[in-house]
């Protein structure tokens, strides 16, 4: 399948043929696809001029792929171009409006904007397909935008439910055990806490200042000074101009 798209691809681009053209065209789908394919490996080399030309020409075989639309979001966000982004991802929505990417890459749009209500809307819809591929990672976003709009139970939940499709996501561990410091639920908390501790002494993950800090605040509520300096210690040498080691100072007499 993937020789006879390129192959498609040649065909359409060449300018060659126009019976040819006419012929591999008559497939608007497959033909739309193969447009919305190389517009994306122009895009992920950088290419935005290109990607538009191929994302546009795939629209006007076929008016109904998603693909392209979403393609073209995509180039005008990174073009720092938010309105015609907006609109594309809008436009994608509206033609593949089951499609948990399409859900997952507006809502990530939205939160780069601080849209945050709007965004976990978007998040919540992407994490309702059971089958989608990234799935877990679609909760994890989701936790992380409840927690901007103080909706901790939400969060909770998210996280959980991110940690449950792929237990070694570092980041879902670790916000998910500030979460649980937070509503006093400090059993739980060392649990997910030291999950994450177990990924960075494999050196699968390393320490962040957010990590550090969270090692701090959890190790006084253990009665723990010397774990405490520990990670303080450490907070200092790695970031000390980080917003934790800011706290962490204004929080030690």
């Amino acid at each position: 399948m993937k020789g006879y798209l390129i192959i498609l691809i040649s065909l359409i681009l060449s300018g060659c043929a126009g019976q040819e053209v006419s012929k591999a065209e008559q497939n608007a789908p497959e033909a739309s696809q193969a447009y919305s394919s190389l517009g994306m490996q122009y895009l992920s080399s950088g290419d935005t001029a290109n990607a538009k030309v191929a994302f546009q020409r795939a629209i006007e075989i076929d008016s109904r792929g998603a693909q392209a639309y979403n393609g073209l979001a995509m180039v005008f966000q990174l073009e720092d171009d938010p309105v015609l982004a907006e609109s594309y991802f809008q436009q994608a929505i509206s033609v593949a409006p089951d499609s948990a990417m399409m859900h997952n890459n507006y809502g990530a749009f939205l939160f780069s904007l601080e849209r945050y209500p709007q965004a976990c809307k978007e998040l919540a819809r992407a994490t309702e397909d059971p089958f989608y591929n990234q799935r877990s990672q679609a909760f994890e976003n989701l936790g992380r935008c409840y927690l901007l709009i103080d909706r901790l139970d939400a969060a909770e939940h998210a996280f959980k439910r991110s940690l449950k499709l792929n237990p070694n996501r570092p980041l879902a561990l670790l916000q998910l055990s500030d979460v649980l410091m937070q509503k006093d639920k400090l059993d739980e908390s060392v649990n997910y806490f030291e999950q994450f501790r177990a990924m960075v002494d494999d050196k699968r993950v390393q320490h962040s200042a957010q990590s550090l800090w969270l090692g701090v605040q959890i190790s006084r509520l253990q009665n723990s000074g010397v774990n405490a300096a520990t990670y303080g210690l450490i907070l200092r040498s790695m970031f000390p101009e980080s917003e934790e080691y800011r706290q962490y100072k204004e929080s030690t007499p």
